[in-house]
Parts: structure tokens; C-alpha cells; sequence
């Protein structure tokens, strides 16, 4: 645990400027630069915006709604969003094969003997002793992760820490 936690924290620290920090100064930034570098020296636009709290003020009312509808149309009108998150789905090995944990030793091997049983079932076959046992065990994994516990082998070294120690 102690080789990730200065990585977790260098992931917040990364996560809170980009999404706070650095977004809210860009904007004042790009205000005041604005202003004091085109504003001051166009005296058509100085009329317009006599002082930086009129042009600030004058912004955000007009600025927000206007970056609320680029963000609106790139989401929904134009394909744009569409192509990021094709690139990201091919992109991604979990999209074509089963990811570990409770994908692989629970969800997918439920899935799997329940449609084997449906198949019994509709076949008229009689169910099997090592088929019960089997769903048996897949209920007490379940029962296991409804309670807050792990599936998997942990041994195999994929995570770099122990799941029960993990602090948020």
C-alpha cells in the first residue's frame, strides 16, 4: 500500500488542478488579457466596455450560456463526441474480453450455467448434482460481494495493494 500512495495522491493533486485550478485561472486569465491587450487599445471597444468589472460581468453573462451551447453541440449535434468515444472503445481490451474480478468469476460464469440450465430445462434434461454445487457456488460469490468482498485470485500480483486496506 505504501508504493501507491504517492501515486494516488499525485493523481488528485493532477485531477484538482486541471479541473479547478487551471480552469477557472485559464478563464480569468484569458479576461484579463483580453481586456488589457485589445480592449484598452480598440477606443471603439473601450466605449463599449468603459472598465474590466463591466467587460468581466458583460462575459460571463454572455460567455457562459454561449459555452454551455458549444458544449451542448459538440455532444449531441455534431459527430465529433461520437468519434472520441469510438477511438476509446477500440482502444480499450476490456470492450473485447472479459475483464477480471467479478466479470470472470462470477457474472460470466452465472450467465454461462444459466443458459446451459435454461437449455436442460427446455430440453426437458434433468438438472445435474455438480450443476446445483456449481450454482451453489456462484451464490455464496455473490452473497461474497454483496457484503463487500473480493473475487479473484489476488495472488497472481494484478494489483499492487490489498483491496481490503484500500482508504478513499
Amino acid at each position: 500500500m505504501g508504493k501507491i500512495r504517492p501515486f494516488r495522491y499525485w493523481y488528485y493533486f493532477r485531477q484538482g488542478y486541471q479541473l479547478y485550478f487551471a480552469f477557472i485561472f485559464a478563464g480569468i486569465n484569458t479576461m484579463v488579457i483580453t481586456y488589457f491587450l485589445a480592449i484598452e487599445k480598440a477606443p471603439f471597444l473601450k466605449e463599449i466596455f468603459p472598465t474590466f468589472p463591466v467587460y468581466a460581468v458583460t462575459l460571463i453573462l454572455f460567455g457562459f450560456p454561449l459555452l454551455i451551447l458549444a458544449g451542448y453541440v459538440h455532444y449531441k449535434k455534431m459527430p465529433a463526441f461520437k468519434s472520441e468515444q469510438e477511438v476509446n472503445v477500440i482502444s480499450n481490451p476490456y470492450q473485447y474480453k472479459l475483464g477480471p474480478g467479478m466479470a470472470k468469476h462470477v457474472n460470466m460464469p452465472f450467465s454461462l450455467l444459466m443458459s446451459k440450465l435454461m437449455i436442460k430445462l427446455l430440453t426437458n434434461q434433468k438438472i445435474t448434482d455438480n450443476e446445483i454445487k456449481e450454482m451453489q457456488e456462484l451464490q455464496k460469490k455473490m452473497e461474497h460481494l454483496i457484503k463487500g468482498g473480493y473475487v479473484g485470485d489476488k495472488s497472481k500480483g494484478k494489483l499492487p495493494f490489498d483491496l481490503d486496506k484500500i482508504d478513499d
